[in-house]
């Protein structure tokens, strides 16, 4: 009998569609006895955050998956986690579970009684991925472990979620649907994960105009109480006494003022704010200069501004703080707030909006990283941030990718969480399963065994 194979029209194409999801199903559906391939644990994770084998069902129920699924989608994160079972091939797991799925993010795995994990370095710093799973490694329990984990994980890294994911819900294996819409993918090719990376990038980009908005409030103020101190200066360049130093330093401050005010309407991230504060910061000690000056004061030295609140002017001296539950450090203080800490005093703490109310601006969110390094410069920042939310955020490679620069100044770029990458990410970052080809420590590189 002869078959008659149709090749054109739409009926072809529903066919060829059809026979596509059947092959899928076909090879990706494991076998009695049969381990699991990484391909097929990939396609479940492009569908949803968490997968659970079959031959693992025992450590994670249903419920406990689908609470961690959810817990997960819900805080948009680009969080994989999967629990295979105890035998489980571990030579280079990480590295093709993150080549098969091909989504940048943090990998988590349970493989029998051993944990680790490993992440893309614009996600999460190897450091910050090795302190996590120490601090679940003993827990025997994987549904307390996982959840602890994820808890963890969720406040740490950077990124959103892919939009891959659906619903929350499944059964933590491979279903037939995820498998055809696999099919249609594989039909879609290249233009599919094109509209992916896409739709993230505008993600981010609304995230960033979000975060600009918030700080422009701050910003403005800083630029509208600059100006105040140059209206209460009250100097005129030709007035008695004035010389050429002094109307060049009123000149000077009159140039930072005017820039502030054109960076920050040019400002479209908030990295652009960095060169706003600059110039507040370097206007407002030309009028210290042009004070002293008038004063017939000594010159006044070149210091950074209050750290409480740098509208307080450049500070006078380095005095010791310490915040609420955290360490002591030398901070630069205006001469109020210095006498305030030596009375055993609260200094005057520069707070700004958050969604949580009222906060210091070094608990506010990362936006205003920029906004303090243009005060005080990226050498200053660590000991002056240590142990803050902000601190905390401007010491990982996840804030580059998102404010442009941290600590060391260092730029983003890339992919970034969430991100179809395909196969373009560093090995470096997804080693084995432990620094010596063990499963426990996390972090390291992405290659060689788990």
């Amino acid at each position: 009998m002869k078959v008659v194979t149709p090749t054109r029209g739409l009926a072809g194409l529903l066919i060829a569609l059809a026979l596509a999801a059947l092959t899928l199903l076909s090879a990706g559906a494991p076998r009695a006895g049969a381990v699991t391939s990484v391909s097929t644990i990939a396609a479940a994770l492009r569908e949803s955050p968490v997968y659970v084998d079959p031959a693992a069902s025992g450590q994670l129920s249903r419920a406990d998956a689908n609470a961690l699924e959810k817990q997960i989608k819900d805080a948009d994160k680009p969080l994989f986690i999967a629990v295979l079972p105890e035998g489980y091939p571990k030579q280079d797991l990480f590295t093709d579970l993150r080549a098969a799925t091909g989504v940048t993010g943090l990998y988590a795995i349970r493989l029998g009684d051993e944990f680790s994990a490993r992440a893309d370095s614009a996600v999460m710093s190897n450091a910050a991925v090795r302190n996590l799973v120490t601090s679940v490694s003993d827990e025997p329990n994987a549904r307390i472990q996982l959840d602890d984990f994820t808890d963890r994980a969720l406040v740490n890294m950077g990124g959103s979620a892919p939009n891959s994911w659906g619903s929350t819900g499944g059964d933590g294996g491979v279903s037939a649907a995820g498998l055809i819409t696999a099919g249609a993918v594989l039909v879609a090719g290249s233009a599919g994960a094109y509209t992916l990376v896409r739709r993230n990038r505008r993600r981010h980009e609304n995230e960033q105009r979000a975060a600009l908005e918030r700080l422009r409030v701050v910003v403005d103020e800083d630029i509208t109480a600059f100006g105040e101190e140059l209206d209460r200066l009250d100097f005129h360049p030709a007035e008695a006494g004035a010389d050429d130093a002094m109307r060049a330093d009123y000149e000077r401050a009159l140039d930072a003022y005017d820039k502030a005010k054109t960076y920050m309407a040019q400002a479209r991230r908030p990295e652009d704010v960095r060169a706003v504060t600059e110039a507040v910061e370097d206007g407002r000690f030309s009028l210290t200069q042009l004070a002293a000056r008038r004063e017939h004061r000594p010159m006044p030295e070149r210091r950074p501004p209050c750290f409480f609140d740098p509208r307080h002017g450049p500070s006078v001296a380095d005095a010791t703080w310490t915040p609420p539950g955290g360490a002591s450090r030398e901070v630069p203080v205006c001469a109020a707030d210095r006498t305030r800490l030596a009375d055993g005093r609260d200094p005057v703490i520069r707070e700004v909006d958050t969604d949580y109310g009222r906060r210091p601006y070094w608990d506010a969110g990362p936006a205003y990283g920029p906004w303090a390094g243009g005060y005080f410069g990226g050498g200053l920042l660590p000991g002056l941030l240590v142990g803050t939310l902000l601190g905390s955020m401007m010491a990982t490679p996840s804030y580059a990718t998102d404010y442009g620069s941290g600590y060391g100044d260092f730029g983003g770029g890339g992919y970034e969480g969430g991100d179809v990458s395909g196969a373009d990410f560093d090995a470096g970052d997804f080693g084995g399963f432990g620094g010596g080809g063990d499963f426990g420590g996390g972090g390291g590189d992405f290659g060689g065994g788990f």
